[in-house]
């Protein structure tokens, strides 16, 4: 990609708070096309919330997101700012594809149903087209088998699965995974992980909240350390995890190291 090319999204000096707990105090991240940025932080530095503002599904009070280079039209100020273009909202939210912790599956679809309900109702894209690539993305998360199963059947790693497979067939920009493992056991996070390095390894572009810290290191080009709402330290996993610059990033990484 060049180097000129905006990245896929973008937030500068990003503000948001909760009435009076400000959780991002004035945050800027960047991933570009193919990059992987990790963030990483102890529970309410914020790392959650920015993904949340990254995909609107939260409203920030200042600072600006854009994706692609394009700025999110904003209506309104601090505490009453909101997007104020819905159709660009829709547009944005689709290629920015979210993979939640919990799965949010519709228990009263199939796995299939549940994959193909976005791309034909919001996208408006051929059934039969995308029935084709739900089940191919079925098969990439190895879950092929499980395509007229109901959610209630499947394996928490399963679901989380079926959940990476449906922000797959949105075929987005860009995924956004929010602590996608941490309600798994051990054995079933191990599946979820499998995926997520080989579309790293695919050179997607991900934004990726999570507590555990070998993936991180594993799978990102950048990772950010998030602290009190702030970035306290920032850079390639190599120096992240091997030769971190601040006391409170060496005693996160110390607290979270495997015994």
């Amino acid at each position: 990609m060049p180097a000129t090319d905006p990245p896929v999204i973008e937030i500068r000096d990003l503000h948001k708070a909760y009435g009076p707990l400000e959780v991002l105090k004035g945050v800027s991240i960047a991933a570009r096309r193919g990059q992987v940025v990790s963030l990483i932080g102890s529970s309410g530095s914020g790392k959650s919330t920015l993904l949340r503002c990254a995909n609107l599904l939260e409203d920030s009070q200042q600072g600006e997101v854009l994706f692609e280079g394009e700025a999110v039209r904003w209506r309104g100020s601090g505490a009453g700012r909101h997007p104020g273009d819905k159709a660009q909202t829709i547009r944005i939210r689709t290629n920015l594809s979210m993979v939640f912790q919990q799965f949010n599956l519709w228990s009263h679809m199939t796995i299939l149903e549940n994959i193909m309900e976005a791309p034909v109702t919001v996208q408006g894209r051929d059934r039969a087209e995308v029935e084709t690539a739900a089940r191919g993305y079925l098969a990439k998360v190895g879950i092929a088998d499980k395509a007229d199963a109901w959610p209630a059947q499947l394996s928490g790693g399963q679901q989380q699965r079926a959940a990476i497979a449906r922000a797959l067939c949105m075929e987005p920009k860009a995924l956004l995974f929010d602590e996608p493992t941490s309600a798994l056991d051990p054995e079933l996070e191990q599946e979820v992980v499998k995926v997520i390095k080989a579309l790293a390894d695919e050179g997607r572009t991900m934004l990726l909240v999570t507590h555990d810290m070998r993936l991180a290191a594993d799978v990102s080009d950048h990772v950010v350390f998030l602290h009190l709402g702030r970035i306290e330290e920032e850079g390639p996993p190599d120096q992240v995890f091997g030769a971190p610059k601040t006391d409170r990033l060496r005693q996160f990484l110390s607290a979270t190291a495997p015994a």
